[in-house]
């Protein structure tokens, strides 16, 4: 299908749809094509299995309760971070009344 620069642009949703049904589409300046609208195919690689094996070995204690000092860590009881007074959040900041 050929169409022209404007049409493109009025009906380019439609001109897509076309396209991704398979179909091509000549842009045309003047008659003359100047482009052409094709839809892309993208192909998936496949990615085969235990391509890492030997890689990495998950050790035996994966599964083990963390440190008291860094669980404390992870559920913010342990150590306060800067501007932080014993673990409390700051308060929400207010937006300015002009």
């Amino acid at each position: 299908m050929e169409v022209n620069i404007h049409q493109a642009k009025t009906h380019l949703s439609r001109l897509l749809q076309r396209v991704a049904g398979g179909e091509e589409i000549i842009i045309a300046r003047s008659g003359k094509p100047v482009a052409r609208l094709v839809s892309i195919t993208v192909t998936a690689k496949e990615r085969p299995l235990g391509i890492d094996h030997g890689l990495y070995s998950v050790p035996a204690d994966f599964n083990a309760a963390l440190p008291a000092d860094l669980l404390a860590a992870f559920e913010g009881s342990g150590s306060t971070s800067p501007g932080l007074k014993s673990g409390r959040r700051p308060k929400a900041v207010q937006p300015r009344k002009r």
